[in-house]
Formats: structure tokens, C-alpha cells, sequence
């Protein structure tokens, strides 16, 4: 019988929080990560005195008092404030869409007048009934002029497909402000932990009733580990998890070009994004900006972010809960159940685009339910 209460696959957001708090009940807990490093895609980095985010960009941002106050047990966040920009083929623009955005794209200056010109645009577009697709909803909420400067190339980069080829829900929580203001989020609550990601995923797994190991393909000895643990908590893929016996679901991955240079400030700002579809990078990072220029005097480090299709063997990133691949995930999720013994938890587990505060509220809900199990 192995000493362990639990087995966890995978060292990011979910995996931690649900190994550190059974930990806290007394439960021992193998954590294993194929990974050479904890933390999942929220890892940073020390380079040049800068965090760098190994794999994009990641803003800690809720409105739920709760999950705040727990994030904020492992590390100080400060005050920073997700305020992307636009650039359109060499020309600026702020992100969210917002006055400023309006202003800069027509020379409207009044909310009424930034209105009158969307919906003049739409008027034009002569659409009718619900959006079939994206491209019909970006149209239906911000008029031509964004949707073929700001959205179109983005959105098709990111994807990989046609943007009339998209569902049209992707788009519906676009944010679209009438006022001066390009704080990207609506959240009570934002920042960035001051020293990194990676500190947080540390603190929660330093615990003596959990032992983390590195560099460990659950799948190299799948069959053993279900036959060890009495329970495990599973974070990967799940249609790896079964073979990929009823086909693939599909992701997207990416791709990181990460440099250093020697210049103070780079681009002047933590995140800009490269709407038009020439160019092959969705957006470039500068990380020192998310801790307000902090770092090595001279120096700063860049991240170019490639969005690529995903195939057997990459990483993948983001879940494309369209249609067929949420029909296919549920036929996967009731194969989950009569895994008596395995719990599937995360965005890969699954199959769904998680925050990082609703990864935490996902893990915080597992964990409860399973005290009321017993455990």
C-alpha cells in the first residue's frame, strides 16, 4: 500500500492548491510534474533582476474577496493594472476598446459621438438575427473599422481559423467602454505578486506532508500509479488520460521567442499586441513593466508569442471549446466517472478556459468536496 493519500499530476494552479490544502488536513500527498519546475504555466523566472513569465503573460485579477485574500497568504501583489495597446500596422491604439481608442481611430471626443459612428458602421453592415459567427458579433458590438484594425488578424492568428469560421461566442465579453479608461479588466481586485508566480506554487507545496517531484511522465507508469495511489488527482489532458479512445479534442499551443536587451525600456509598455495578420506574433512582452520597470540598470527582457496548432507532443495551452470539441468533452467527462478513483482538475482536465482565480475557486471546490466525502 503506498503511504500517500493522494497522488497529483501536475504542479500548476490546481495541482498545488489542492495538494496544499488536504496537506493542511493531514493527508499525504506525491506530487508529480513532467516539467523540470513547478508552478505550470504561471511560472517566472529572475533574469536581469526582472520576472520574466516564462509563458505569457499572466495578470492576477477577481472580484471574488475570498479568492483574493487567499492568493494574497503566499505573496504581495502589487498595484499593477492590465492596460494592453493596439498596434495596427505602425499606428497605436488602447486596449480595451474605450474613448481613447475611439478617439485616436475617428477624432470623436464625446461618448454620443463615438456611438453614432459604431452604429452607423453596423447600420452599414446590414447584419440581421443572431451573430452566426464571430466576425457577425465583433461587427454587431464595435462596428467595421475595430473589427478589421483590431480584431480580424488577432483573432485569426490566435486561432488559427477564419474569423466567420469562429463561434460567435468567443467575442461576446469583449469589453467596450464609453469613458477614458483602458484598465483591460472589470475586477475589484488586480496585480501582480511582487517577486513572481513561482514563490506562491513554493509556499503551497512546502509543506512536510507533500513531496514534489520534477521531470516524471505520469504516463511512462500510468498503470503502476493507478495501482499505488488510492486516489489521484489528474491535471493533464484528458483525452490523453484515455488513449484518445473517442479522438482528439483540440488545442491550441504556442510558441515563445524570449530575448534580452540592452535597453532600459524596450517597448514601454508590458504587453502590445500585433493585430494586423502580417505579422506572425500575436504580442510582445515586456516583462519589467509588470513590476513598473523594475531591474538591472540597461537591461530588459522581450517575449514574442507565436500561437501555433497544437498535435501530439506540444504543449497545449488553450482548450477550443467550440461545438464539437464540448460535445466530444462530455462523452469524455462521463468516461471520468467510472474512473472511481481519479479526480480530473484544471483547464486540461477539464476542457475549459480557466483564470488564474478560477483555477484557485475550481481546486477550492474539489478539495471541498471531498471533505464532504470524508476524504
Amino acid at each position: 500500500m503506498s503511504k500517500y493519500d493522494y497522488l497529483v499530476v501536475g504542479a500548476g494552479l490546481f495541482g498545488a492548491v489542492f495538494a496544499h490544502e488536504v496537506a493542511l488536513r493531514g493527508k499525504h500527498v506525491k506530487v508529480i510534474e513532467k516539467r523540470n519546475h513547478i508552478a505550470g504555466n504561471i511560472y517566472t523566472k529572475e533574469v536581469d533582476g526582472i520576472q520574466v513569465h516564462q509563458y505569457g503573460a499572466h495578470i492576477f485579477h477577481t472580484s471574488d474577496k475570498q479568492i483574493w485574500e487567499y492568493v494574497n497568504q503566499f505573496a504581495e501583489f502589487n498595484r499593477y493594472t492590465n492596460s494592453p495597446v493596439a498596434n495596427y500596422k505602425g499606428h497605436m491604439y488602447n486596449l480595451p476598446f474605450n474613448m481613447n481608442t475611439f478617439s485616436e481611430l475617428w477624432g470623436v471626443r464625446t461618448p454620443a459621438e463615438a456611438q453614432a459612428k459604431i452604429q452607423e458602421q453596423k447600420d452599414a453592415a446590414q447584419l440581421s438575427g443572431e451573430p452566426k459567427n464571430l466576425e457577425e458579433q465583433a461587427i454587431s458590438l464595435i462596428g467595421t473599422d475595430i473589427y478589421e484594425k483590431l480584431i480580424k488578424g488577432y483573432t485569426e492568428k490566435q486561432w488559427g481559423q477564419k474569423a466567420t469560421d469562429l463561434p460567435a461566442f468567443i467575442i461576446r465579453r469583449l469589453p467596450v467602454r464609453y469613458t477614458y479608461d483602458n484598465n483591460y479588466f472589470n475586477d475589484t481586485y488586480q496585480g501582480i505578486p511582487i517577486g513572481g508566480y513561482t514563490q506562491i506554487v513554493e509556499k503551497m507545496l512546502d509543506h512536510p506532508e507533500i513531496d514534489v517531484e520534477t521531470g516524471v511522465d505520469f504516463f511512462a507508469h500510468k498503470d503502476q500509479y493507478l495501482a499505488d495511489y488510492p486516489k489521484i488527482v489528474f491535471t493533464g489532458m484528458i483525452d490523453q488520460y484515455f488513449d484518445y479512445q473517442l479522438g482528439e479534442l483540440e488545442y491550441r499551443s504556442l510558441r515563445f521567442e524570449t530575448e534580452e536587451r540592452d535597453v532600459d525600456n524596450y517597448q514601454g509598455n508590458a504587453v502590445i499586441n500585433y493585430t494586423d495578420a502580417e505579422t506572425p506574433y500575436t504580442r510582445i512582452i515586456e516583462h519589467k513593466h509588470f513590476e513598473f520597470g523594475k531591474g538591472d540598470k540597461g537591461k530588459t527582457v522581450i517575449t514574442r508569442e507565436y500561437p501555433a496548432n497544437w498535435k501530439r507532443g506540444d504543449e497545449p495551452y488553450y482548450p477550443v471549446n467550440n461545438t464539437r470539441n464540448n460535445t466530444l468533452y462530455k462523452q469524455y467527462a462521463e468516461l471520468a466517472k467510472q474512473e472511481g478513483n481519479v479526480i480530473f482538475g484544471g483547464r486540461l482536465g477539464q476542457y475549459r478556459y480557466y483564470d488564474m482565480h478560477q483555477v484557485i475557486h475550481a481546486a477550492l471546490v474539489c478539495v471541498k468536496s471531498e471533505l464532504s466525502k470524508g476524504m
